[in-house]
């Protein structure tokens, strides 16, 4: 059952209720489930998604994205707060403790980091008037399994771009071996090919988002979970059309 709600803090963007399930997958993309992974009974809980706005949680991201990216083996610099065209979105529990992370970058003049690899494939969309984004450091801990944490931290990482913004179309690298997941639960397609990402030392390839697909999605599937039948996106584990207007409210005065 959801219980999607906005809170009235200043620091808080979003929260919900979900009910954590031992049935569910792992979400993290990056790290499959580590052996003795704890697991959760039937539990709702409460979580919130706020800006990495602080040094303690920053420090806290970090200490996640160095956790799970060291696991599988992949280098990672920390986040960066002094760029202001960077933010960091983090979801924590109840106890406040950091349990996923995602970073958005904007395009600008100084570039982004998928230029390092991928300077043609985005050149060619500047070219045809897109208005890009980039995602990276994802993390989002394996113990936790909820398909909201990492559905709730997308939803909000498409509307800071697209809604205060006005941005067209985000990118991503990813592993080569995740490329199914985005493709089919969040529609993102290949636009690079396979090589080797210097920042994590791993192979990766481009994929790239339109925002006006998201916008569909959300639109037909937002806040539908559970009764969407036969969606086999994560759209229907996004905010309703009701909560993103308040949360896109939220972002602007925070921009």
């Amino acid at each position: 059952m959801d219980f999607s709600k906005l809170e009235t803090d200043q620091d808080t963007i979003a929260s919900f209720f979900d009910q954590m399930s031992a049935g569910l997958t792992p979400i993290s993309l990056n790290i499959p489930e580590q052996e003795g992974t704890n697991e959760f009974a039937h539990e709702d809980q409460e979580f919130r998604i706020r800006l990495a706005n602080t040094e303690e949680r920053r420090d806290s991201a970090n200490i996640l994205i160095n956790k799970m990216y060291s696991w599988r083996g992949y280098g990672s610099a920390g986040i960066n707060e002094n760029n202001p065209n960077r933010i960091t979105l983090i979801a924590s529990g109840a106890d406040s403790e950091v349990i996923g992370t995602l970073t958005v970058g904007l395009d600008s003049t100084m570039g982004l980091f998928a230029d390092e690899m991928y300077h043609e494939e985005l050149e060619a969309l500047r070219r045809q008037g897109c208005k890009i984004c980039e995602y990276n450091k994802l993390a989002v801990d394996p113990k936790i399994k909820s398909k909201r944490i990492l559905s709730s931290l997308f939803h909000i990482a498409y509307l800071y771009p697209y809604g205060v913004f006005g941005h067209t179309d985000g990118v991503l690298e990813v592993n080569p071996r995740h490329v199914k997941f985005y493709e089919r639960m969040l529609g993102f397609t290949q636009i690079g090919p396979e090589r080797i990402c210097p920042r994590v030392h791993a192979p990766g390839v481009l994929l790239r988002t339109n925002f006006a697909y998201m916008a569909e999605q959300v639109e037909k599937y937002g806040g539908l979970m559970d009764k969407a039948d036969g969606v086999k996106s994560i759209y229907p584990y996004f905010f309703t059309k009701t909560d993103e207007t308040g949360i896109l409210g939220r972002l602007r005065t925070m921009a």
